[in-house]
């Protein structure tokens, strides 16, 4: 009732249920929490309102795709609920981590491994398109272990971009997608549907065996001309211990023309998702040096960086209940310590301090002031750590490097 008086939703009253802990990751339109929930831990996407105004539809189209899809190898979801000024979308919690991070801890990870990792994979994208649902942003970072035992089931996680087709013969027209993992369809603006998926799962399958992209060009245009022709190349270097049938797998769905390429029906009925063909040749050194390459390439520090001045963004902007959003800005610069080994910062004690200034107009002056002086030295001791990775990055890939040809040329 109190909840009501102060205009709140009906729905708002969900709130209490749940206890707000860590923040996961931020994004476009709010942050990602982890929350103690009445059963279990849970996910907690809290989007802005005045981040989707115009497009609320988007997030009542994500809610009602979200509760209709039940399957082992995709995220569940929970509840939701809404406050003045936020959605939240609660799921189920996945621990594991991603995919490539957690076969980098594994001390061996072979081609009938994958085989059955993409397996699990396509199963959840073959259900989705049996309900007329294209995912659209199919890569590695969406692919989550639902928890750390050894038989952890797979999960595909953020249903964000997702769309749920009218009918069978409807196309989507809207940019969608992530740069290297988009079908040529998507980057050249034309109508598509589920085959941009399939693409996906073929950029995804193909950097599993070998550790590179099949695709690597740097900037759009070059990008759209080399998936246009799909010039698809298995360097015998990388790919020399890997089955045909793997091969043959991959392009099937590499194809340029979305009519030409399998669907997810054709694509589980191949030989090689069985395993029966697939090889013991264990793919690890190339996974973990794509892993060393790619956490370069992402700037992973300034990644969490620009993650944070996002949440700082949001924690300065808003002024209605800030306890569901971060209380200060370590939460980022922890995991980049944690990641970089490098000491404590002052920054997130400063802007701890300036939450807690009073309010009113000086208040919030005071606070951007803060803030910015915070971001400042943020960056620059990110720039530190970065170069500082870079070192390590680059040794360890010269490592892997050597390994990998001490290996060719006894193999």
């Amino acid at each position: 009732m109190l909840n009501r008086l102060h205009g709140q939703p009906e729905s708002y009253d969900k709130k209490s249920k749940y206890r707000f802990g860590r923040t996961l990751g931020a994004g476009t339109y709010g942050i990602v929490r982890e929350a103690d929930g009445p059963n279990s831990k849970v996910a907690i996407k809290i989007i802005l309102k005045k981040n989707v105004k115009g497009n609320e539809r988007m997030v009542y189209d994500e809610l009602d795709m979200l509760q209709r899809l039940q399957h082992p190898h995709i995220v569940k979801f929970v509840d939701w609920f809404e406050s003045r000024d936020k959605y939240y979308i609660v799921t189920e919690l996945a621990t594991g981590g991603e995919l490539f991070d957690r076969i980098c801890e594994q001390g061996r990870f072979t081609e009938k491994d994958a085989s059955q990792t993409i397996r699990q994979v396509l199963e959840a994208v073959d259900y989705l398109h049996s309900k007329n649902v294209v995912h659209r942003d199919l890569k590695p970072e969406n692919l989550l272990y639902l928890n750390r035992n050894p038989d952890s089931d797979l999960v595909l996680a953020d249903f964000g971009i997702a769309k749920m087709l009218d009918s069978k013969d409807e196309v989507l027209t809207t940019m969608a997608g992530s740069f290297g993992y988009a079908a040529p369809e998507v980057m050249l603006k034309k109508g598509h549907g589920k085959p941009v998926d399939m693409w996906s799962m073929g950029v995804i399958t193909y950097t599993l065996l070998c550790g590179y992209s099949p695709f690597r060009s740097e900037n759009l245009q070059d990008l759209i001309d080399e998936c246009s022709s799909a010039q698809v190349v298995f360097h015998e270097r990388y790919w020399k211990d890997v089955s045909q049938d793997a091969k043959d797998f991959i392009m099937h769905l590499l194809q340029p023309n979305p009519d030409d390429r399998w669907s997810s029906g054709q694509a589980l009925a191949h030989p090689w998702l069985r395993g029966e063909s697939a090889t013991d040749h264990n793919l690890l050194p190339e996974i973990k040096a794509f892993m060393a390459k790619a956490r370069l390439k992402r700037g992973i520090e300034l990644v969490k960086l620009t993650n944070r001045i996002e949440a700082l963004k949001m924690q300065e902007d808003e002024d209605a209940d800030h306890s569901d959003l971060p209380g200060d800005a370590t939460w980022a610069a922890d995991q980049s310590r944690k990641a970089a080994g490098s000491g404590s910062s002052s920054a997130g004690a400063d802007a701890a301090a300036a939450g807690q200034e009073g309010g009113g107009g000086a208040g919030k002056r005071n606070l951007s002031k803060a803030i910015k002086g915070a971001i400042f030295r943020e960056v620059v001791l990110a720039k530190v750590r970065e170069m500082k990775q870079q070192e390590q990055t680059l040794k360890a890939a010269e490592e892997v490097e050597k390994e990998v040809k001490r290996r060719s040329f006894h193999g």
